[in-house]
């Protein structure tokens, strides 16, 4: 076994749930993936590609604003201990900064992983629908454009939700909000009709060979036209649970003012999707983004 991988077992033993059991795999700390469905191969086939993953490490959610709306609904992660489920290769610490205590990055991407261990992940391989982590330990749980990733997400969001202690937090950011996705007639069309010009053009996915856009698409099961998630998903479930929940429906960037209710402006092409869908583009309805902040309950 290398000693990388034997440190971060170490590390990871003490917050393992009740007969969990984690092994080397890959030079990382992994846990068996029961259900490898084909949504999941495509997280971990796409985001282990070398120049794929560096370039979403560069590129994506990598805004000012970012930064900002997180420290200002769930604070800084200094001193923390902080679980990032469906961590890639390491994209929110890269842009929040700061110095937990301790920083695990779940992942199903061995890629990822080994990159987000660079940056000062415990990298750890496992499913997000079943976590081997003991419950209530950490201060901050992270799910940052995870969601609309994985099969299920509603087990997946009370999967994340065990794992805050109380008075801790749960942010959920970067979802698509279902009903500002829900195009059809004439909007539906034209937004189809952008991925030939897209392909010819070599814009974002298209330009990389091995048919990126393709399997960057694959990876995104709940994030397309007709799909996504409502607040109410978010809501009932953590509420329940034992959380007081705030949703902030908001268009990307938009920093800490995304407490005070701003929204940000959607780019031209989403606004005309939604006019041509008779969606009204500066309602809280059609805000492509639905972010949730759920604080635990003391006892």
């Amino acid at each position: 076994m290398e000693a990388s991988a034997q440190k971060y077992i170490d590390t990871l033993t003490p917050v393992l749930k009740p007969g969990a059991v984690i092994q080397e795999c890959q030079g990382l700390p992994s846990t068996r993936v029961e259900n490898q469905d084909e949504n999941l191969k495509a997280n971990a086939y796409y985001f282990s590609q070398t120049e794929w993953v560096r370039e979403w490490l560069k590129f994506v959610h990598s805004y000012p604003e970012l930064r900002e709306r997180w420290h200002a609904v769930s604070g800084k992660w200094d001193d923390k201990v902080v679980v990032d489920i469906g961590c890639g290769p390491g994209n929110l610490l890269k842009t929040l900064g700061g110095h937990p205590a301790l920083l695990i990055g779940i992942d199903v991407a061995p890629g990822s992983l080994r990159l987000a261990s660079t940056l000062g992940y415990v990298p750890l391989l496992a499913d997000a629908h079943d976590l081997p982590l003991k419950s209530g330990f950490a201060d901050i749980v992270a799910m940052n454009a995870t969601l609309h990733h994985v099969t299920d997400m509603p087990k997946v969001l009370l999967e994340a939700a065990r794992l805050v202690n109380n008075g801790g937090v749960l942010v959920v950011d970067h979802d698509p909000q279902l009903s500002a996705w829900d195009y059809h007639g004439l909007g539906l069309t034209l937004w189809k009709l952008r991925k030939p010009i897209y392909r010819w053009m070599k814009r974002g996915g298209h330009r990389a060979e091995g048919n990126e856009q393709q399997w960057a698409e694959r990876t995104e099961v709940h994030h397309r036209p007709g799909d996504g998630i409502m607040e109410q998903m978010l809501r009932e479930p953590l509420e329940a649970a034992g959380f007081d929940v705030t949703i902030y429906p908001h268009n990307g960037v938009v920093g800490s003012e995304i407490k005070a209710g701003e929204r940000g402006r959607a780019a031209a092409k989403f606004r005309w999707a939604q006019r041509l869908s008779g969606i009204d583009p500066d309602s809280k309805e059609a805000a492509l983004i639905l972010m949730c902040v759920a604080m635990k309950r003391q006892n």
